[in-house]
């Protein structure tokens, strides 16, 4: 059965998020022809012949603890100037349809469920959204908000590895866009082992980190010492909530410092703080002040300023992750994908120059291709 025969699923952990909600809107805008596919790499030339699910035929739905419509949710976004003035209007059916595959999330407090009985509900109801719609296969995203890193010797899982659980479960790939934890506990490495699924994250690189990717490879390959890095990240919504929490800050941080440490061999001087700022909403400015040195101890300075939407930034990218994990599972590929990297502030393995992971990423395509 060809690629463009199917339809795929797209779940989305945090479906009413700002991050879903532009995903969900702007492939229905790209579908039909409403919006070009910028930010999307896998609709460059590179990937035409990889035969990708195309985008016309992703199916969306998702768990959320939040009850506010897609549909709504949009105009709020496009009120703030993420999405394009009268947008939701025109995907408003897509966006409805969408809603009614999202299904109610959790642990919320009072939930006397055990973690098996969560993981249980999770996976059931991937499993009716992807027999009841007649999909090939569903890909599971997470683009909830951070959670801390759970504490040492937690009895419960975090939800977002219940959730990672459940994508197991179900039979379905797995993207951790987020910094929380997923599938790296120790509590569910037998079932990554087994579960012979492609997956791939974590911590989607989409603004400042990106921007370290590139820079940082500059300075190792001109024989720059860099001697301090040090950033502040001004951003509201409900990234900028979650982060006001110092657990969930270190989280975000600690990626963030993984591409320094990787590139430059070691962790430089310097710290990323976080500010909440609601009056941002879904902007952010992101602020990097680096110190080097040039011949003769000359001492220098770079600056960058940052300044995006992060959900318009991520969207493109969870799109393309979904794509590629959906015909890597189609073609028989199984553990992390490391060639992914790519989109990741803190990937399953891979080199931590954007360069060097983007041919990584162009030699996966070829693979896919050669499997077609």
């Amino acid at each position: 059965m060809s690629a463009h025969a199917v339809r795929t699923g797209v779940w989305f952990i945090g479906a009413r998020g700002s991050v879903a909600t532009t995903a969900t809107a702007g492939c229905a805008a790209v579908a039909a022809g409403l919006h070009p596919a910028a930010g999307m790499v896998t609709e460059t030339a590179p990937f035409a012949e990889s035969g990708l699910p195309p985008v016309a035929s992703l199916v969306f739905g998702g768990h959320d603890t939040l009850d506010c419509p897609l549909p709504k949710r949009a105009e709020v976004l496009a009120a703030g100037g993420v999405l394009p003035h009268g947008l939701p209007s025109a995907v408003r059916s897509e966006l409805a349809a969408a809603d009614e595959e999202i299904r109610p999330g959790g642990p919320l407090p009072g939930d006397t469920r055990t973690d098996e009985e969560l993981v249980t509900a999770f996976a059931a109801d991937l499993t009716d959204f992807t027999r009841r719609n007649g999909l090939a296969r569903s890909v599971v995203v997470n683009v909830a908000s951070t959670e801390p890193a759970p504490a040492p010797g937690a009895e419960r899982l975090p939800a977002s590895s219940l959730y990672a659980a459940a994508a197991l479960r179900a039979g379905c790939p797995y993207v951790n866009f987020t910094p929380s934890t997923g599938l790296r506990t120790p509590a569910l490495q037998a079932a990554v082992a087994a579960c012979a699924l492609p997956h791939a994250g974590r911590d989607g690189k989409t603004g400042q980190t990106l921007l370290r990717s590139v820079l940082a490879p500059m300075f190792v390959q001109r024989a720059l010492p860099v001697r301090a890095w040090s950033g502040t990240n001004l951003l509201g919504g409900g990234d900028g909530a979650a982060l006001a929490d110092p657990a969930a800050a270190a989280a975000k941080n600690a990626g963030k410092e993984r591409v320094l440490a990787d590139t430059l061999g070691a962790a430089p001087e310097g710290e990323v703080h976080i500010d909440d700022v609601p009056a941002l909403g879904d902007w952010k400015t992101a602020w990097d002040h680096i110190a080097f040195d040039g011949f003769l101890g000359a001492r220098m300075v770079l600056q960058t300023t940052w300044q995006g939407c992060d959900s318009a930034l991520a969207a493109p990218l969870v799109l393309d992750l979904a794509r590629l994990l959906a015909r890597a599972h189609e073609v028989g590929l199984t553990g992390p994908r490391p060639e992914l990297g790519f989109y990741f502030k803190d990937p399953d393995g891979g080199p931590a120059a954007l360069s060097a992971q983007y041919l990584s990423l162009l030699d996966f395509a070829e693979r896919l291709r050669g499997d077609k």
